[in-house]
């Protein structure tokens, strides 16, 4: 992710700097993401900003049942500074929305959107299952 970007997403997310659904939490997400996307042929662009982008717009580190609606609706408005196609952003929104309580698609790039962030549950005190993995 180019450095203007992640600029940007410090000023507008109020968790960017979060112990837990921060910007640490989004470079192992981005990291998780491409790496498995070397097996499932997922779109790495697509993943890295559902990386960044999934949990920017959380209110609180806890129960927050809507926030992935919020970042797919924050990347909604601000498309003009995503670079990707209209397919590729589709996905990106879909994924941003579901990843809560997402389940298997018939797309890879989003399953791989969504293990890349379950694979990074441990910090939370949760153990990887790998039933609600999809790649």
């Amino acid at each position: 992710m180019d450095l203007k970007f992640m600029e940007f997403l410090e000023q507008k997310s109020p968790f960017f700097h979060s112990s837990i659904h921060g910007i640490r939490h989004w470079k192992t997400v981005e990291r998780n993401g491409l790496y498995l996307s070397k097996f499932t042929g997922a779109d790495r662009s697509v993943i890295s900003y559902f990386a960044y982008l999934h949990d920017c717009m959380r209110q609180n580190d806890h129960i927050d049942p809507d926030h992935g609606l919020r970042g797919a609706k924050f990347a909604q408005e601000h498309r003009s500074i995503i670079d990707l196609d209209d397919d590729q952003f589709e996905k990106l929104y879909f994924a941003c929305e579901n990843h809560t309580e997402g389940e298997s698609t018939a797309c890879e790039t989003i399953n791989t959107c969504l293990d890349a962030d379950r694979l990074d549950i441990g910090r939370v005190g949760f153990i990887v299952d790998s039933f609600y993995l999809s790649s």
